[in-house]
C-alpha cells in the first residue's frame, strides 16, 4: 500500500506540472488544427463574437506570431556571439503579446487574470487589438495583411507607415494575408465556421 500510495503522489504532482503549449501537427490546414484542439475554436469563436475579427485572421495571425506554440519566446540576444543578454524583446505566448500592450489589455478590458499562455485570453487580445486597429485606423476586421502591419508595428508605426521601410515585414504581412485566405477555404469546406 505505501508504494502505491508513493507512486499516486509521484503521478499527481507530474500531472500538475506546467501546460502542455506544444504546436498541433499539422499547422498547414485549418480544420485538423481546430479539431485537434476544440478549445482553440471556442476560444475563436468567442472572440469572433466579441470583437468581430473572422476566425481565419486570427489563426493566421496566430500561426505567424508563435506557429500556435502557447509559451513562445523571441530569442536570446548575444554580446559577442557567446554571453547572453536577453531577449529580443517581451513578447510572450500564443499572441506573441509584449509586457506594455498586454498590461494595457488587462487594465482596459478588466481582464486582470489574463494569461499570454491561454489560448482564450490570447485570441481575445487579438480580438481587442484588432478592433481597436478598426476603429482608430479603418482597417478592415477581414484585412488580415493590414490588421497584422499595425499589430507589429503598432498603431501609430501603421499610421506613420513604417512598415514601408521593411521589405521584409512586407512579405511576412503577405504571408499572413495568404495564409488567412487558405484557412478561411479550409474552414468554409469543412463546416467549422
Amino acid at each position: 500500500m505505501n508504494r502505491l500510495l508513493k507512486l499516486a503522489i509521484v503521478g499527481l504532482v507530474a500531472s500538475c506540472g506546467g501546460g502542455d503549449y506544444k504546436a498541433p501537427r499539422n499547422l498547414d490546414n485549418a480544420c485538423a488544427i481546430l479539431a485537434e484542439r476544440p478549445a482553440y475554436r471556442r476560444a475563436m469563436q468567442a472572440t469572433e463574437r466579441k470583437w468581430g475579427i473572422p476566425i481565419h485572421v486570427q489563426m493566421a495571425s496566430i500561426h505567424q506570431e508563435s506557429k500556435f506554440v502557447g509559451d513562445a519566446r523571441t530569442p536570446h540576444q548575444y554580446a559577442l556571439g557567446v554571453i547572453p543578454i536577453g531577449r529580443q524583446s517581451s513578447a510572450y505566448g500564443y499572441s506573441q503579446a509584449l509586457d506594455g500592450t498586454w498590461d494595457e489589455y488587462r487594465k482596459e478590458t478588466g481582464n486582470r487574470s489574463a494569461k499570454r499562455t491561454d489560448i482564450r485570453d490570447a485570441t481575445d487580445f487579438m480580438g481587442w487589438y484588432m478592433h481597436g486597429s478598426n476603429q482608430r485606423l479603418g482597417i478592415s476586421k477581414w484585412d488580415a495583411t493590414s490588421q497584422y502591419l499595425a499589430y507589429h508595428e503598432g498603431r501609430s508605426g501603421f499610421a506613420r507607415q513604417s512598415y514601408r521601410s521593411k521589405p521584409w515585414l512586407i512579405r511576412v504581412a503577405a504571408n499572413v494575408g495568404q495564409r488567412a485566405a487558405m484557412y478561411r477555404s479550409q474552414l468554409a469546406s469543412c463546416g467549422r465556421r
